[in-house]
């Protein structure tokens, strides 16, 4: 007897429907075919014990498996409720009347109960969008698939409920979510708020600028400074996530088994901070069977990169393309794989190897050590790094101060209003933000008057700035202009923005 029953296999953060043939005929036999990997052949093995343990069995015939499309690699051990279910329909074990009407992903123990898969939520949306009644699968894989509206989701814990549930011996109870109060309830929930941190006034300002602009910056400053304590409030203030922007951040999550159990949706922009020792792979996804890397885990949120000249230059290189794009493409011999990439850089850097300012008395490097400790960062990624701060070690009246900073919230009202006013103004663009600008949109907004444009000639001839930092203080300045609700640009906005390229001075640059 043949059956057909469905799964669902992950391409980049998109699904695709698996058609799962099942054949029971006579001889001996078991045949896998349609490219699976290694982990769905030794599905054999787990399904057997696991309908033995619940008092069913592989009937001792031939039976032949094929996952259509055939030319399709099918990867990972979420097809054994799917096959199992397959094995009992086509050998008549089961009552087959309903399976068609249902995505069924899973993976067993030996014992009959699942493993909770990955990929959930983008495998629910295929199936609402291909008009499937439902999904079932693990009990704790049921709240992220929830969250697609108008389809039947059913949690299991044992494959012994989804034999009951065909043959209508039991009902499972479906999972109902209700998504926005979900979303609103968890959206300005920080674990840190910008009112801890002590001092460091002119840093929580550029930070301010940066989130309102959607700018990326880089922190200089000596060790134990505050620059990790500084980036990991960033998200705290910037635009909440819409509904939109969430689905998709879920959906990266879910791909990359990122999710918890208890969680639904991701409700607050992503904070990711990898190690220095990452290699390029991990950090812009790939592989031999493609992951997101960190870069898409930090879509619609903040990438933080401690000690930046830590890194590995290839590893930074690669992000150069990403930082551009906004997505990341990979590329291989039969298929090419696109992962959204639209993240906020926040890396930090000492300001030489010794760990000191060059004018610092307690500085050990000499003006070689400093160059080729600087070199590490090209000049290209530095100029997609629209604000250099330099934050200075905190003063101990500051550290015992007991009156507390502004919270992140205040900061947050302001950053928002500048973002309201840039969406106006960009709103038959294709761009959403100041840090988005081309030279042309720089031409159209960032119009100076006479005094602003003697300023920035004296600055770019007596700090000896460089020319690509020219488009970046202009940007910066337009949204410094922006969070005061300024139509024009004034020559305090780009007085203010000229202090925000440490790296472009001449003890910087040589």
């Amino acid at each position: 007897m043949l059956i057909k029953i469905y799964g669902s296999a992950i391409h980049g953060v998109a699904a695709q429907t698996i058609t799962i043939e099942v054949n029971v005929d006579t001889g001996i036999g078991y045949h896998l075919v349609g490219l699976p990997d290694n982990a769905i052949k030794e599905s054999s093995y787990r399904i057997s014990a696991a309908l033995k343990n619940v008092g069913y069995k592989i009937p001792g015939k031939k039976i032949t498996i094929n996952m259509a499309p055939a030319d399709l690699r099918k990867e990972g051990s979420a097809y054994d409720l799917s096959i199992a279910v397959g094995i009992l329909a086509a050998s008549d074990q089961i009552m087959a009347d309903q399976i068609q009407d249902y995505i069924i992903m899973g993976e067993l123990s030996l014992d009959g109960s699942l493993q909770p898969i990955k990929g959930v939520l983008p495998i629910a949306i295929q199936a609402k969008e291909e008009g499937f009644k439902g999904i079932i699968l693990p009990l704790q894989n049921t709240k992220e698939a929830a969250i697609v509206n108008g389809l039947d989701v059913y949690g299991v814990q044992n494959i012994k409920e989804v034999i009951d549930f065909f043959n209508k011996e039991k009902t499972i109870e479906k999972v109902n979510l209700d998504i926005k109060k979900e979303f609103h309830e968890k959206i300005d929930q920080f674990p840190f708020d910008f009112s801890e941190v002590k001092g460091q006034e002119t840093a929580k300002r550029a930070m301010e600028v940066a989130a309102a602009g959607g700018h990326n910056i880089i922190l200089i400053g000596p060790p134990g400074s505050g620059k990790t304590m500084l980036a990991k409030r960033v998200p705290s203030i910037l635009p909440p996530l819409t509904l939109k922007e969430a689905l998709e951040t879920t959906k990266i999550h879910s791909v990359a088994g990122k999710m918890g159990v208890e969680t639904s949706l991701m409700t607050v922009r992503p904070y990711r901070s990898p190690h220095h020792t990452i290699s390029d792979v991990a950090l812009v996804g790939g592989g031999s069977y493609p992951q997101p890397g960190e870069i898409s885990l930090a879509h619609n949120g903040v990438l933080f990169l401690d000690e930046m000249p830590e890194f590995k230059r290839t590893v930074l290189e690669v992000m150069r393309q990403p930082l551009e794009d906004r997505e990341v493409t990979i590329s291989r011999a039969k298929f090419t794989v696109n992962y959204p990439a639209s993240f906020m850089l926040v890396a930090s850097m000492n300001p030489s190897p010794s760990g000191f300012f060059p004018d610092d008395p307690g500085n050990t490097s000499s003006p070689y050590e400093m160059q080729r400790y600087m070199n590490k960062l090209s000049g290209p990624l530095l100029d997609r790094i629209d604000i250099h701060i330099e934050v200075q070690k905190v003063e101990f009246d500051q550290l015992t101060e007991k009156r507390k900073g502004e919270k992140s919230e205040e900061i947050r009202k302001r950053v928002l209003k500048a973002r309201e006013i840039q969406q106006q103004r960009y709103e038959h663009l294709k761009i959403s933000y100041n840090a988005q600008m081309g030279s042309r949109e720089i031409e159209q907004f960032c119009e100076l008057d006479e005094t602003s444009v003697n300023l920035i000639k004296m600055a770019m001839e007596k700090l000896n700035l460089s020319a690509r930092a020219y488009d970046r203080i202009l940007k910066v300045a337009r949204t410094i202009a922006d969070l005061e609700g300024s139509e024009n640009i004034m020559s305090s906005h780009i007085s203010e923005a000229i202090q925000y390229r440490s790296l472009d001075r001449g003890f910087w640059n040589g």
